[in-house]
């Protein structure tokens, strides 16, 4: 279950307040946040030639991506799309872009679960589905991969994350990527937390993207 909201007022939104305990170190969320930008981090070359381009669905503050990039000499050559519902998460991860000097990430107040909001970034090299499982139906997570091929380039990197509650449903969400011509490149799964951290790599063909398809419903 997500974690318990802290030090939030009750006048911002549910997520926003859900956010708070990025805030405290040693949580569940900061520790989570580490293992995604040590994927994202991981996944970008170790210098950017040419752009580069990213797309974060249900981005929230942005702080995976936007944080990964910040201080890089090349972070100009990425292109990035972060798209997210709450217009107070979406204003914070412009806030922070902006801070962060990255003229090449463009924060969407939009769905994330159509696809026709990705047409100007897709194929990307480098997706991100992270709190995205946890917050939609079984059915939609397996909906969701089946249709990623659409958003990736050959060679891609998918980063996305998953609570192990009972049931635990990260065995078949690997065996899916697998099913959908991933190849998974890490799965981080601590011990003493529930959390997950997944990364795949695209190994398929390229597949023309369908605007009108919608993956999920986020709840």
């Amino acid at each position: 279950m997500p974690p318990t909201l802290v030090g939030v007022s009750e006048e911002q939104s549910h997520w926003a307040r859900w956010h708070g305990d990025y805030e405290i170190e040693g949580s569940a969320l900061s520790r989570r946040l580490a293992v995604v930008q040590e994927a994202i981090r991981d996944a970008l070359p170790a210098q950017l030639t040419e752009p580069y381009h990213c797309l974060s669905m249900c981005t929230g503050q942005g702080r995976d991506l936007i944080e990964a990039l910040a201080g890089r000499q090349d972070a100009d050559q990425a292109r990035a799309l972060l798209v997210e519902s709450d217009p107070g998460l979406a204003a914070d991860a412009r806030r922070r872009a902006a801070e962060a000097a990255l003229s090449g990430v463009e924060v969407v107040e939009g769905d994330a679960a159509r696809l026709s909001v990705y047409e100007q970034i897709a194929p990307a090299d480098l997706v991100l589905a992270v709190g995205v499982f946890g917050n939609i139906s079984d059915a939609d997570i397996f909906r969701t991969i089946a249709h990623l091929p659409q958003l990736c380039r050959p060679a891609a990197r998918v980063v996305w994350t998953r609570g192990r509650w009972e049931p635990d449903l990260t065995p078949a969400i690997r065996e899916s990527f697998a099913e959908h011509d991933f190849h998974e490149v890490d799965f981080v799964a601590p011990d003493d937390a529930t959390f997950s951290v997944g990364v795949a790599e695209y190994v398929g063909e390229p597949v023309p993207l369908d605007p009108a398809v919608h993956l999920f419903t986020f709840r």
